[in-house]
């Protein structure tokens, strides 16, 4: 029994298609079995929500009187860069003000960044540009200090290098008298909390752990509006260790995504200030997968329990890429509010919303179910565990080598 993306589609389009969460079709699955939930289900909906670092928009504002080419340029005082065409800006989520006291005084508070000016321009809020230019016979003006909003922009589209990690590490602080202040948040000393960020049996590509159906094209949820996956996400490595059910055992597949800003709602791009590290900015994402044969059923059934990540000591093994991880435990048991290690009882702290991952593939699942979201089968698929493309570390070499 196989299905095709177009007669799915063709279903969607006469309101047929059935269609339910990836929480549900373990429901289904659990009482109808595999082969029965692969004929009745024709697509699976999933959903994360959590701080996503790799993001980022472009922007284009209209060329100004006298014409400009902007060098540098700022966004409420947040550095944007501008080595691309005239008056084309790309503004990343985890670049913070130029007057901001970063870790002077530890912890940094990092209150504004790119994140929340991307919030700020989704959210309808002026956001004032201060560029400068060095001025040329096609592009005279050196000095630009206005204010821009969203709806004034000729383009403004999100898009980030590194969205949806394929499940991540579990972050613990060995070190017995000081807390840190890490991109999985502050990770309380002495084995005080670990913490973690995934929404597990929800998350896009735990549902799709050998990237089947998930690729260059496919149509997704992002920011509560239509976007794209258009690459493998930066750092995408399939060849991580998996379980027997082909879940990666650690970080391992990303996407790259975009998405017209102007469609999405603030409620799911949020700027995020992570104390004592950075800024960065909340990204809430979603993904249909279609039910084509009974592997894609069995993969969309996978529980919490059947979910790993890797324990890793960030207080040294992390940051210097040292040890081996302290051994690995199931989403179920990080939900349940502690863990055990070394004996210990452990608190855990989750980054990721996993009511708002449920929200998200509710609603992805009424945008299908009332026509208004089909399909993409997607042209190119994402390299799979098979691939042999494993992401490697930095090889540092003198400076001073030639290639430079």
């Amino acid at each position: 029994m196989a299905k095709t993306y177009a007669e799915i589609n063709e279903k969607i389009r006469k309101g047929q298609a059935v269609v339910v969460t990836a929480e549900e079709m373990i429901d289904v699955v659990a009482d109808a079995g595999i082969r029965k939930a692969a004929k009745q289900v024709d697509v699976v909906t999933t959903g994360t929500f959590a701080p996503m670092c790799s993001s980022g928009a472009f922007l284009n504002f209209g060329h100004t009187d006298p014409r400009m080419k902007v060098q540098h340029a700022w966004l409420n005082g947040v550095p944007a860069y501008g080595g691309l065409a005239a008056v084309d800006l790309y503004i990343g989520a985890t670049v913070v003000a130029e007057d901001d006291p970063l870790n002077t005084e530890h912890p940094g508070e990092f209150r504004y960044g790119g994140g929340h000016v991307i919030q700020d321009l989704i959210a309808g809020n002026d956001v004032r540009l201060v560029a400068e230019g060095y001025g040329t016979d096609c592009y005279p003006r050196k000095r630009l200090d206005t204010w821009l909003n969203l709806k004034d922009l000729n383009q403004a589209f999100l898009c980030d290098p590194r969205n949806c990690y394929q499940n991540y590490n579990v972050a613990v602080n060995l070190h017995a008298e000081r807390d840190i202040y890490t991109y999985l948040g502050v990770v309380k000393k002495d084995l005080g909390s670990a913490n973690y960020c995934s929404a597990g049996q929800l998350s896009p590509l735990l549902n799709d752990p050998y990237y089947k159906t998930i690729g260059i094209g496919t149509r997704i949820f992002l920011g509560g509006a239509q976007g794209y996956v258009f690459w493998e996400g930066t750092q995408h490595d399939p060849t991580v260790a998996r379980s027997e059910n082909g879940v990666p055992k650690g970080g391992a597949g990303t996407l790259a995504v975009v998405g017209d800003m102007k469609a999405m709602e603030p409620k799911w791009i949020v700027g995020v200030s992570m104390l004592g590290y950075g800024a960065s900015l909340a990204v809430g994402l979603g993904i249909p997968i279609p039910i084509l044969n009974e592997e894609m059923a069995r993969y969309t059934a996978v529980k919490d329990e059947d979910i790993v990540a890797a324990i890793v000591d960030y207080s040294r093994d992390y940051s210097h890429n040292e040890g081996r991880p302290l051994g690995h435990v199931s989403y179920k048991e990080l939900k349940s509010g502690s863990i055990t290690i070394k004996g210990k009882q452990v608190p855990t702290v989750s980054l990721s919303s996993y009511p708002r991952a449920r929200e998200i593939a509710a609603i992805l699942k009424e945008w299908i179910k009332a026509g208004d979201f089909e399909l993409t089968e997607p042209v190119q698929l994402l390299p799979s565990a098979d691939s042999g493309q494993t992401f490697k570390n930095l090889k540092e070499r003198p400076a001073s080598q030639e290639g430079r």
